[in-house]
Parts: structure tokens; sequence; C-alpha cells
């Protein structure tokens, strides 16, 4: 075998220590992938793949991409979970003795990309980290672009931490090793999260989490810091206090019912127009943007901050004109967040900076609004670093910061002295080739400049044969349709010209880097104006959106639903017809309404408005009625709709109980549920004795607030047996044999049953319909000889079986918080009590 080559030898040694990653092997102007990985991107891009001669007896798979184009190729392969490790030369080829020294300088994975291109500015990229303790899982999340960090802890429980980290909107997660395998599996496998194991740890980075006295929120956050740290490999100055995210705080609301709610995409097409989302953004930064989807996805419970935000909005909308001007200028401010995190990582280029100072030059008009509609929070406008930058960066600076023209004339004297050289230098090659074209005679004669030959002199085919010896012209390169000269005295001026212009890039580099260090120092202050920017510009969203929309301000009650006339948000806007309002009525001695009625007559978007309204209040926005007063709901749980869940393998009856269980065991009395159809995935019987004991167990046990729509018409005689529940119907017209859907809710129950009119309406054939209005009439002449009724019984809650008081004590023990002597206090209390029974 053939000695392997020096630089593939470089190659192998940085893989091996990298297995996981990608390795884009910076050569030249290619990024080269070699062996397994360059046969993975071949495919994945569909691109060439071809071979090299490495010292082995074959040669080796290889495949590259112009690495000013790389972005667009990563951003594919993090789509697809791959973890990209970037190799760069880090010396000069030229200068370099030997092999040009090469390492990974950032590793690139879905949840720590900080490319501009490859993120979505309106919506967070958070990474989390899940670390096991014995008792509970601890998960932090972050988003490295902004500096944003949260932190909880959670139960050991593997579907309720897969849906929370599905829940968060998480691209990237990385867990301990101790951590069950199978929530690994599932993220990875199901949901195609960029998943990794690693017990990665720092003491980095303290001021994030110093604050914080429980031990397992301080693991779990440096955890995710080092993973972030270690793929970077820049400063993370920009990370901010860790923001502790207890349940209490927020209304609760699983995937499911997010999903069901269409809060940010819709169900069938999974796109974000028509969800409710798309409706409520009219923010005018991409800050704004992300905040309003974090209000939509955690509304409050607290009533001192809805009132607060819904305060706000009824000023903004009564202050129409500043409204406007408010909106106008938050148009003209930068995404203040994610440009402090490009400065912190040193990658902030002069346009970066351009975009910070007019940002920060618009501030003082945005607080002077501010002022006027006394809003209570203080934003600070920068003068002393918007005076900074606006002496020293250029108004149309290049992208990249290694070409010069990046700062102003009278920042720096020494920069000031080399461009009056360079200018001079400029100015003197278009005088010479004015002089040269009246001293030759040869009128299109032109001087021009290359990296390769410098300055030259171009003198067309036709004209060739003037240029005389005395001319001191020496030929450098023949083209098709010129030659190239160059002449002593052009090269004398080219020497001093050059000189100037590398001093030049040097030095603006060198002023640039000190002017982006001292913008790091403002990093938590612009990161405070960020978040009012962005509170601010949700809730003149919010105002421009109820103005347009006729809504109204929601009154906040401690039971009592009262909804006039309300309607669906989304509904109203997409249909081709006006919208039927509807009254939403819950008096204090009210807690469940039976919901019965034709499909497609509208049960589903009834039950629907009722949870958007609630989280539309919860979220400080007004609501769509002429008046409404409802309380606040610690949480929401849905089900609606009966599709089966084939990426689990779970049946539409399996995945209705879970969710329904999910609900029943989770809600208080302060929660709303929505459950449609409940029990049509399985038998009519079954499925009846089922909607029933669970309506019984929602009146007598949890209390909540409860939306059940159903076609078992049999339970509308509950209301004889549960005080709480009332019928209410979507009424419907029948006249010659046709049905017209009204929409319009109506107290008790409804009279029948429309399927078959349903039918009509879906264009079933004529010989279906008419034999299923034959069976029908056979089945209701059964059914009235049978004259048959749900039989009452007692209270669900008297045939729960109860427990004793030895399994009331025994539930009580937590063996991993037992030490010896308690357990033999245990068990000789536990052995009393059996005496006893």
């Amino acid at each position: 075998m053939n000695k392997i080559t020096p630089m593939m030898k470089q190659y192998l040694e940085i893989k091996n220590a990298h297995e996981d990653l990608i390795i884009f092997f910076r050569l030249g102007d290619f990024y080269e992938m070699f062996f397994d990985d360059a046969e993975k991107v071949s495919h994945e891009l569909e691109l060439t793949l071809t071979g090299k001669s490495a010292g082995l007896e074959e040669r080796i798979p290889m495949c590259g991409i112009p690495y000013h184009a790389a972005s667009g190729y990563i951003d594919k392969l993090l789509e697809k979970g791959y973890k990209i490790g970037i190799c760069e030369q880090l010396e000069d080829p030229k200068a370099a003795k030997g092999i040009v020294k090469r390492d990974i300088i950032q590793i690139v994975s879905s949840g720590t990309v900080m490319n501009d291109d490859m993120l979505n500015k309106t919506d967070y990229n958070f990474i989390a980290s899940i670390t096991d303790f014995k008792n509970c899982y601890g998960i932090s999340y972050a988003d490295a672009t902004t500096g944003e960090i949260y932190a909880f802890l959670m139960e050991h429980d593997t579907s309720k931490v897969v849906s929370e980290i599905v829940n968060l909107g998480i691209k990237e997660v990385i867990m301990t090793e101790n951590t069950n395998k199978n929530i690994y599996e599932i993220l990875k496998n199901q949901f195609h999260l960029t998943a990794t194991i690693t017990d990665i740890t720092t003491d980095k980075y303290e001021s994030v989490y110093k604050d914080l006295t429980d031990e397992r929120y301080i693991i779990s956050v440096k955890h995710l810091i080092a993973y972030i740290a270690d793929n970077q490999k820049r400063d993370l100055s920009h990370l901010q206090k860790v923001i502790i995210r207890q349940t209490k705080d927020h209304m609760r609301m699983d995937v499911h019912t997010k999903r069901n709610l269409e809060l940010t995409e819709t169900l069938r097409l999974k796109e974000r127009q028509y969800s409710l989302l798309w409706l409520l953004d009219k923010t005018k930064t991409a800050m704004g943007a992300r905040l309003l989807k974090s209000y939509l996805l955690n509304p409050l419970v607290d009533k001192n901050e809805i009132e607060y935000r819904l305060n706000t909005v009824a000023t903004l909308i009564n202050e129409f004109i500043l409204k406007s001007d408010l909106e106008k200028y938050l148009t003209d401010v930068y995404d203040l967040e994610r440009l402090s995190g490009k400065i912190a990582f040193g990658s902030a280029n002069g346009k970066d900076l351009l975009q910070l100072k007019n940002s920060i030059k618009i501030l003082p008009k945005i607080k002077e609004i501010l002022t006027k509609i006394n809003y209570p929070k203080n934003l600070e406008t920068l003068d002393e670093l918007y005076n900074l930058l606006e002496k020293s960066i250029y108004e149309n600076p290049p992208v990249s910061t290694k070409e010069g023209y990046l700062i102003k004339e009278g920042y720096n004297v020494e920069l000031d002295e080399l461009k009056v050289l360079r200018k001079g230098g400029k100015d003197f090659v278009a005088k010479f080739e004015t002089e040269e074209r009246e001293r030759t005679g040869i009128k299109n004669l032109k001087v021009g400049y290359n990296r390769v030959f410098g300055y030259y002199i171009e003198i067309s085919k036709g004209n060739v044969k003037e240029v005389k010896e005395d001319w001191g012209y020496q030929r450098r390169q023949t083209l098709a349709n010129c030659e190239r000269y160059i002449s002593p005295i052009l090269k004398e001026k080219e020497a001093l010209i050059l000189n100037a212009e590398e001093k030049i890039v040097e030095i603006e580099y060198n002023l640039f880097t000190e002017i982006r260090d001292e913008v790091k120092k403002y990093i938590p202050r612009l990161q405070t104006i960020a978040k009012i920017i962005s509170e601010v510009d949700v809730l003149a969203s919010f105002a421009t959106i109820s103005e347009e929309n006729n809504y109204v301000k929601p009154e906040i009650t401690e039971d009592e639903i009262c909804i006039k006339e309300s309607r669906h948000p989304v509904v109203e806007k997409v249909i081709n017809a006006e919208f039927v309002t509807n009254d939403i009525i819950m008096d204090k001695k009210t807690n469940i309404l039976l919901i019965t009625g034709p499909n497609m007559a509208g049960k589903s978007t009834y039950m629907r408005q009722m949870a958007i309204i609630a989280i539309m209040m919860q979220i400080g926005c007004f609501v769509p009625a002429s008046s409404a007063k409802l309380p606040i709901f610690d949480a929401i749980y849905t089900r609606i709709g009966a599709s089966d869940d084939l990426v689990s393998g779970e049946s539409t009856f399996m995945v209705e109980m879970m969710e329904a269980g999910n609900a029943i065991t989770s809600a208080t009395d302060k929660s709303l549920i929505l459950f449609d159809e409940l029990g049509r995935g399985t038998s009519t019987f079954d499925g009846m004795a089922l909607a029933q004991a669970i309506i019984e167990y929602i009146h007598q046990n949890i209390k909540a607030k409860t939306f059940f729509s159903t076609h078992y018409h049999e339970l509308t005689d509950l209301n004889e047996t549960l005080k709480h529940l009332k019928n209410i119907h979507v009424s419907a017209y029948e006249e010659d044999g046709k049905i017209t859907f009204l929409h319009k809710i109506k107290e008790g129950p409804a009279s029948k049953s429309y399927g078959i009119h349903v039918a009509k309406l879906a264009k079933l054939p004529n010989e279906v319909i008419n034999r299923a209005s034959e069976i029908l009439k056979v089945y209701e002449t059964k059914e009235e000889s049978r004259d048959t009724k749900i039989q009452e019984t007692l209270p669900i809650d008297e045939l729960i079986p109860k427990k004793n008081k030895l399994e009331e004590e025994l539930d009580k023990i937590d063996p991993l918080e037992t030490t010896p002597m308690d357990a033999l206090n245990i068990l000789y209390k536990l052995k009393k009590i059996s005496k006893e029974n």
C-alpha cells in the first residue's frame, strides 16, 4: 500500500476527532468532502461524486462546493439533521511551510446556526438540554442568536417530556448519558430533531446562572452552555440571565391543543396562512414577530399582567395618530437581538453596525411617543453609541471586513494620510491614461488593473502596429482583441498605490474590530431596548388588528362567561359570506354545555372560537365580539377531530382516549375543556357509555368549564341528573326534504340528526341516500317500541372506589426521599393502621 499523503493524513486526524460531523475541508476556494462524508453529501445535495489521489491504492471518494456559496448547501444538510464542521485554513498558503495549518473553527448544527441566511427571521431557533436527575428531568433551552435562556423541571414521564420539547418548537436537543434512551429515539426518529448524547459541561459564563439556588437548574444550564460554546468556539457574552419557567405562570396547552386550535399553522396544510398567528401578526420588526408567537403559545394567567397589556392596547387604539407614527418608526428598527448576538460572536460586519446605528437613530422618536402614552418602561436612546458609529462607519460598507472602505475620513489620522496617498496614485493613473492617449495618438488606449499583472496599458489589435520601441512599453499579455503592456513609470506608481491600499485595509480592519469590541460593551443595554421595542411592536399590532376588525376589550370575571355576538376571528376573514355570530353564556351555575346538532352546522367552530377568544384575552388582545366577560383559564384541553396518529401507530379511538385521559387527569376547576364528538372512534354503545362517564366525572369531580359536542342524542337527558349541565344546539331549517344550516346556537337539545341530509350535500349517489333513509325508519321504529332511555345512575363519584387509610399512607411515601430511620417510623405507623382496620 502506498503512503497516504500529508494533507490526507491531516484530514483524517481532524475527522477522527469529530466522527459525528460532516467535515467541510477548506482547499483554496472550495470546501471538499472525502470518504463517507463525500458519499453522503453528494447523495443528499445531488452533487457529482469524483475521486482524489490520496496515496492509497485506489482514488478516494470526493465532492466539493465553492466556499462563497456554502450557506445554501449547509442549510439543506441541517434540514436533514446533519452537523457540519467548518475546517478552515489557519494561515496564508503562500506563507505556509509544508502543509497549511487547518482546524475546525465552528460546528454548525440546526440549534446553533448563526448565519442570517439559514435562520427564519420571525421564529426562535431553540436548542434544548435534557439532564436526568433522580426524581425529575432538568430542561433548559436557549436561542443562541438572541442570548435568551430558560429552564424548568419536569417529572419522569417520557411522553410528557417529548410533548414539551415538540411544543416549544425545539430545533436540536442534547441529553446526558443517563437520560432515557426512548426520548432520544423518539425525538430523533419520529420528530426528526438533531439529537446528541453528551455529558459536556463548563464553568464559564457564570453570570448567566449565578442567581440560581437550585443546583439542578445550574447543572442543566451549564450542560447547554458548554455544548453551544463548543460548537461556536466564540465569545458568548450576549447570553442573558436564565429565566426559570414555572408551569403556573402561563396557560397550559399541549401540542394537540395548539394544533387543534390552529394557533400557528393550519391542520390540513401545515401552513402559517389562515392560522391565528397569521391573522394577528401586524408587527413591524423581526423581534416583535418572534415575541408575538411566544405570546400566542404561552398565554398569561396573571390578571395584572393581562390587564396591563389590554390597557396599553386600549391606549394605542385611542391615540391612533401616535400609534400610526409609532408603527412607521418601528419599521426602521432592525433585529437588535440578533445583531447583539453577531456582535458578541465577532461576526458582525460593517453593514450590521450600520443597521445598529440606523436603529439607534430612531429611538428618541419612539421614546417620545411612549412618554406621551405613559408607557411605564424606560427606553434608553444610547446617544453616545450612535455618535461613535456615526463618525466611524461608512454609509455603504462592503459585506467583508477585510476589503477596506469601512471607516470614514476624519476618524483616524494615519488612515486619512494613506487615503490621500491612494487617491493621489489613482488620480495619477487617470491622468497618465489621458496623457498617453495624447502622446501616442491612440484614442482607445486604456489603463486597467488586475491581480496578476497589476496596472497595465491595453491597446487594441488594430493599433498594435503603432506602438514604438521608444515608448518604453513591455508586452505582458496577448488577448484575442488586444495586447497588454506595462511601463516603468506605471510600475513605480503601482507599488506606491498597492502598498497604501494594503496598509489601508489592515488599519481599517483593526479599527473596525476595536469599534466592534466597544459596541460589545453595550449588549446588555441593547437587549433591554430590544425587549421594550418587541413588546411595544406586539401591542401595537394587537391595537391595529382590534381596530380593523371591531374587536372589544374583554372584562375579566371570576367564573362567569358572557360573550355576546362572538365570532371566530380567522373564519370570518376567509369565508365568502357573512359570519353568523353567537352568544356564549355560562353562568356560575353552569359548567358543561352539551352541544348537539347536525354535522357541518358549526359545532366545532363554536367550540374553537370560545378557546381562541380566551387565548386572545390572555395574550392581551381585544376579542371578536360585541362584548365579552370571561375568567382566566389555567389550561385548555381539546379533543377535536378524528385523525389517526400514524407516526406512533395509535388508532383513532386510542388517540381519543389518551387525549381525554390527559384532560381529565390534569384539568382543574379553572381549566377549559373542549371535547368534540368524543367516543365516535368505537362502537355506538361503548362510545355513548364512555361519553356519559366522562361528562359525569367532569361534572362531579373537576368542575371545569366544558364544551362537549355529541351525536349521541340520548345524552341530552343528562341535564335531569347533572344540575350544572346545560343543553344547547346548532339550529337547522328543513323544508321539502332540504336542509339549511343556520349556524345559530339555541338553548335545548337538537330535535333530530341530519346525517342523511349531510350525505346529500356531499353528493353521495341517490341509491345510497334512499336506502339509508329506509334503514333509518326501521331503526327509529325499533327505538320507539323499546322506548329506551339511558338509565339514571348514582353520581359517578359514588361509584369510584375510595382508598382506605393504608393506601392513602402508602401514596404519601417517596422511597427516594426516605432515610432508614424514616422507614422504620413509617413501618410502625402502617402496622398500627392495619390493626385498626
